[in-house]
């Protein structure tokens, strides 16, 4: 049975976010996700896992200047001090949180722009990444992002970011395997599941193509999650989907594993 986490970043959005880890814990949920941990202290986030019992899972690096469409920084030529600095402050807050990976924004590539030359850029960026994070056990995860979502972004598709784990060939370094990105892009979702099992080391699931609960739309969840225990994945699967209503009514999905 699939290991389930909230993501309070698109999921009880009804209260602010330091208040959506006793919304989690109260609908079940016995681990967390988000997109950036960065506007709080470590110490005020580790409090309210602790207070609800909940494990830490996911969170990103920066995301740079997003009001000019930046989506990380990794792999922008000639922004390597700022991408390793953040960097750094992933590691701090995922040894103070106890998060056992982080996912490794790499960037949006303007139209035009040399894409070779930010793939080089971040290559190396994660070869430092793995690095500062390989002594403490700590995995780092790449992220294909469909187009429609996010234009531009340096990956769009599953098989670019396996493409990218091989080039970077560090063993700290996975994909994480965003069914509802893959869906937009790829398809064939059981023979990515299948065939790559052991290269992703985290789940993301919602409906397509509108992003909402995984029960409705053209994916067929509860097969793919057999699917999962099929193949061994002992991950844990991300909410990261849009309720349609408030969170706790959508929740119909969950209930079979629900603690």
């Amino acid at each position: 049975m699939p290991k389930f986490a909230a993501n309070l970043s698109t999921q009880f959005g009804e209260v602010p976010f330091i208040e959506r880890f006793a919304a989690a814990a109260n609908a079940g949920f016995r681990a967390v996700e988000f997109l950036f941990p960065y506007d709080y202290p470590a110490e005020v986030i580790k409090a309210e896992l602790e207070k609800h019992q909940l494990e830490l899972v996911l969170f990103n690096t920066a995301a740079g200047n997003v009001q000019v469409g930046e989506w990380g920084v990794s792999a922008i030529p000639g922004r390597e001090e700022e991408a390793r600095a953040d960097i750094d402050r992933a590691l701090e807050y995922a040894l103070a949180l106890g998060c056992p990976q982080v996912h490794v924004m790499a960037a949006t590539v303007p139209n035009g722009a040399d894409k070779a030359a930010y793939e080089k850029t971040f290559v190396r960026n994660m070869h430092y990444a793995s690095e500062c994070f390989a002594p403490h056990g700590i995995r780092l995860l790449l992220e294909a992002l469909n187009p429609m979502t996010k234009p531009n972004y340096l990956y769009s598709s599953q098989y670019q970011t396996l493409a990218m784990m091989e080039r970077i060939d560090r063993p700290n370094v996975f994909t994480q395997l965003d069914l509802f990105h893959a869906q937009l892009v790829d398809g064939n979702l059981s023979h990515l599941i299948r065939e790559y099992a052991g290269r992703y080391r985290h789940i993301q699931i919602a409906s397509a193509p509108h992003r909402h609960e995984p029960d409705e739309g053209e994916i067929n969840y509860p097969y793919l999650f057999s699917l999962l225990d099929e193949v061994g994945y002992d991950g844990w699967v991300g909410c990261e989907y849009f309720p349609r209503g408030r969170t706790e009514a959508g929740l119909g999905w969950f209930a079979p594993y629900a603690k």
